[in-house]
């Protein structure tokens, strides 16, 4: 008996797909996990070496196993500020930080997170580095250092502190005589100001305040102040501050290793970043406020940063980069690409944007509190 034409075509079909299907299992069990080893600038307990990690995750689960990220805290292969080199040497094949770190190697680093910008805050930052020429002029120093990395940067951060005091400072005289911590073109905004500046990485700022090695520092945020020890060694802190006040963070990958990658997975890491720079200041929003009022209860005094110290710090900018555009044409070029963007986008952001003060005041203030 002859089978009929419609059941043959159904087993035929059917015999395709399984042996198709054999065919492709192999191939992908077969497919290889690409490893990468990274190192961030930040000690493990940081929030923003959380971050670091926040970003590999969301790699490594977009990808499916093809792709790897693990993340070492600062000093588990190179000293923080050496992370540089070693991503472009492919010692290390990625890194976590800030691109101020480098402002030794090119002074112009220093503008992607030091000083006012202009007025533009941290996001308005990464708007001009995305869409406003920043990308192509950081790509173009790390060529001219002979840097083989690739860049990305991300992660708005919210506006600094001033830094923690022994004692409350009221005006711009009381910052003169002080052994200061902070770092970039900081270094050269609070010499100008008479400070004696110490640019210590990180893990080393509440030891050295411990110590007596200095008498205030600055470092970044409620959340990374309060897990590194501040309020152990200091009880007073001045918030706001022009100093770094539209910085953001960088990610690292050795060029050559991530060029090897496919196409699928360089755009997986692409991706990746935008969706770690909203994730972290989502997170970080909720984390430095929760931290902010732990800091409070621990005892210490917050203080806003008095605005003669403010204006003081934006004379002292504009002296540092008027001397640093006549010794680097590249930073001429970045401050100029800087100065073009924050115009246009700055009239627009301070015409378009509602004062939220009014509206927490009106909810949150000592009026509404008494009706």
């Amino acid at each position: 008996m002859t089978e009929n034409k419609p059941n043959r075509r159904r087993s035929l079909l059917k015999g395709a797909a399984v042996a198709a299907g054999a065919m492709s299992a192999p191939m992908v069990s077969m497919a290889q996990t690409t490893s990468f080893r990274f190192q961030s600038t930040w000690p493990s307990k940081d929030i923003f070496h959380e971050y670091a990690q926040d970003f590999a995750k969301k790699v490594n689960d977009m990808a499916g196993g093809r792709l790897k990220i693990e993340v070492l805290p600062a000093g588990s292969v190179v000293p923080a500020f050496q992370l540089l080199d070693a991503v472009a040497k492919g010692t290390l094949d990625g890194g976590h930080g800030v691109v101020a770190y480098w402002y030794g190697k090119n002074s112009a680093l220093a503008l992607w997170g030091s000083g006012p910008g202009y007025g533009m805050d941290a996001n308005t930052v990464l708007a001009w580095h995305n869409y406003g020429g920043g990308k192509a002029l950081l790509d173009e120093i790390y060529k001219g250092l002979n840097l083989d990395v690739a860049s990305y940067l991300y992660g708005p951060m919210p506006t600094q502190p001033l830094g923690w005091f022994k004692k409350p400072v009221a005006k711009a005289e009381d910052m003169k005589g002080l052994k200061f911590r902070t770092v970039g073109l900081a270094v050269d905004v609070f010499t100008d100001m008479g400070t004696a500046v110490n640019p210590l990485p990180g893990g080393e700022i509440v030891p050295a305040l411990d110590r007596g090695l200095i008498d205030a520092a600055e470092f970044n945020n409620a959340s990374s102040d309060r897990v590194l020890g501040f309020p152990d060694v200091a009880k007073n802190c001045m918030l706001q501050s022009f100093h770094q006040s539209g910085e953001q963070f960088e990610i690292l990958f050795n060029k050559g290793k991530l060029n090897a990658l496919p196409a699928e997975l360089k755009a997986i890491i692409e991706y990746g970043v935008q969706a770690a720079s909203a994730d972290m200041s989502w997170k970080a929003i909720e984390r430095n406020s929760q931290d902010y009022i732990e800091l409070k209860k621990a005892g210490v005094k917050f203080y806003k940063t008095p605005d003669p110290i403010l204006r003081a710090q934006l004379a002292s900018w504009d002296k540092t980069v008027a001397k640093k555009a006549t010794e680097n044409p590249m930073f001429k070029k970045v401050l100029d690409s800087q100065k073009a963007f924050a115009e246009r986008a700055g009239q627009w952001y301070n015409d378009y944007t509602v004062d939220f003060k009014m509206a927490y005041n009106h909810y949150f203030g000592r009026q509404a509190k008494k009706s």
